[in-house]
């Protein structure tokens, strides 16, 4: 366990040394010092205090004084006056080892670096203490998931000497987003859990890699924050409030020595999706975690086969009926039955909407993005949008929101959108749409059209985001007309002058609909038309 950048409560070293967890503990010197005598004789003061403090603490294995020091430099348009702000840092660093060495001669010491090889090696601060500690994000913040062993095999060549921990590794799960297409940054349980199976994986084939540190344990505050979840960082294995998300078990299956079985997907009970076409059912992966030799599923009383897991997982594409199904994963073992249960409540959309068998209820779409989105407070889930298809639903015209200059994001904005606590639903858009059309049968429906200005709307450059490029001013104003069955409903809709950037609106309006279904024109007077999210619901 690293126990973060600051002090913690005592009772967090008292609970490892009873549960026998070996501890690395560090003082708050993170990203720059300050080039005084003041500075450097305070950073002293907390190393010796932090010691003393702790050392009868038998799970402490490692004092640490300094985190990602090199992160922002002092100085970048003066290289010699860099060059001295460096060689402080350095001075610092043989001061706090030394004193670190002469007040507990029996311990290690570990400088915790982000992923500048080459700097840290070269300022001598891989040379200083006993242990060296990397902070990696490849396939994150940065870089690909390949960058990550390649950094290994580096350390291990240029360095064979010193050992190497991990001391940070993570990626955001937000709870509430799934996806069958996970990308980098979508923030998606599922792009997040190959992550950490990728990682686990390369660190297991390296047997210098001494120890690793997953960040974190579970999500935490972090005020700067925005994306997905404002104020939150969702790197924990649990959420805030400790539920297991399915990295956690994933670990589990792999780090276990009892026999284990989990249905990963256990947060995620509630699914939409639509029906197959020659079928009343949709086909979903659903993932399970074990250790077992090999495990079944079964799904609503029929078995799905067996699967071997591989690197802790298996994963099987599963039929999904309309309403409520019971999952249950099994395997063997010494001759002993492991199992796991499973109910998901699922609200299958109609593959034709006409359909009179399974009959067309709502639907919550997420427009220009490629992730799913649950609502843990009023129940409900958004499912990706979809090119119209004749008898169904879909847009016509434009394309995903990207946000210009930024190679981090797949797609949308990491801004915080003002006004809901739902900001998954507003960053993403279909920009320059021309129409959606859902071809529901005659009726009464609810339908609510959800917008926010995203143009411009950034979210902070946070220091870690080390790829993350200026995004460029998009200045261009947008207003429209939009029609609803050839009614206008919004006139000369200027979203930011209106409402500003990065505020969440919705439009509620109700259409009586006798033959033609549902057609919703955008009409561009200035700029291109833009919907977020799109809901419509059957009334009577």
């Amino acid at each position: 366990l690293r126990v973060a950048h600051y002090p913690q409560d005592p009772s967090v070293l008292e609970a490892c040394d009873r549960l026998g967890i070996l501890a690395s503990v560090e003082i708050p010197l993170v990203n720059e010092i300050t080039e005084s005598d003041s500075f450097y004789q305070h950073c002293e003061n907390m190393q010796v205090e932090m010691i003393r403090q702790n050392f009868n603490h038998p799970s402490v294995i490692m004092w640490c004084y300094m985190n990602e020091i090199l992160l922002r430099p002092h100085f970048n348009n003066d290289k010699e006056r860099q060059k001295v702000y460096f060689d402080n840092i350095t001075k610092l660093a043989k001061r706090l080892d030394s004193i670190t060495r002469l007040e507990d001669p029996y311990r290690y010491t570990m400088i915790a670096n982000h992923g500048d090889f080459e700097k840290y090696r070269s300022t001598g601060l891989t040379d200083i203490p006993m242990v060296v500690g990397w902070n990696l994000y490849s396939g994150w913040y940065g870089g690909e998931l390949k960058n990550f062993p390649a950094f290994l095999d580096r350390h291990h060549q240029q360095l064979p000497s010193k050992p190497l921990v991990v001391a940070e590794y993570g990626a955001d799960a937000d709870p509430r987003i799934r996806s069958f297409d996970p990308v980098r940054f979508d923030k998606s349980v599922e792009y997040t859990t190959r992550f950490h199976q990728y990682y686990l994986q390369e660190m297991l084939k390296r047997p210098f890699v001494a120890a690793a540190m997953i960040w974190n344990l579970a999500d935490f505050n972090s005020e700067t924050r925005e994306e997905t979840m404002p104020h939150i960082n969702n790197k924990g294995l649990l959420t805030w409030d400790r539920i297991p998300k399915d990295p956690y078990y994933f670990y589990k299956a792999m780090l276990t020595k009892k026999p284990f079985i989990k249905i990963a997907s256990a947060y995620w009970n509630i699914r939409t999706g639509v029906a197959d076409s020659i079928s009343r059912a949709c086909y979903q992966p659903l993932q399970v975690t074990s250790n077992l030799d090999s495990v079944e599923l079964v799904v609503n009383g029929e078995s799905q086969g067996w699967k071997k897991p591989q690197q802790g997982l298996c994963e099987w594409n599963i039929p999904f009926l309309n309403g409520s199904n019971t999952i249950e994963a099994k395997g063997m073992q010494l001759r002993k039955l492991y199992t796991d249960q499973l109910t998901v409540r699922f609200l299958l959309q109609p593959y034709n909407l006409n359909d009179t068998i399974i009959r067309f209820k709502e639907l919550n779409i997420l427009l220009g993005a490629n992730r799913y989105f649950f609502d843990n407070k009023t129940g409900q889930t958004w499912q990706p949008d979809q090119l119209y298809r004749a008898g169904s639903w879909g847009h016509i015209g434009g394309k995903p929101f990207k946000m210009a200059g930024n190679s981090r994001l797949p797609y949308g904005t990491d801004k915080d959108i003002r006004g809901t606590d739902n900001d998954p639903i507003y960053q993403t858009q279909q920009t320059g749409i021309s129409s959606y059309r859902i071809d529901v049968p005659a009726g009464q429906y609810e339908i609510i059209l959800h917008f926010a200005e995203i143009q411009n709307a950034a979210g902070k450059d946070l220091p870690y985001n080390l790829s993350q490029s200026k995004p460029e001013k998009q200045n261009q104003r947008r207003s429209f007309n939009v029609y609803v069955n050839n009614k206008l409903v919004l006139e000369n809709f200027d979203i930011a002058a209106q409402y500003g950037t990065a505020r969440a609106v919705s439009q509620k309006l109700l259409v009586s609909v006798e033959k033609q279904g549902i057609q919703i024109v955008f009409n561009p007077l200035s700029g291109e038309p833009v919907l977020n999210a799109l809901q419509i619901r059957k009334m009577y």
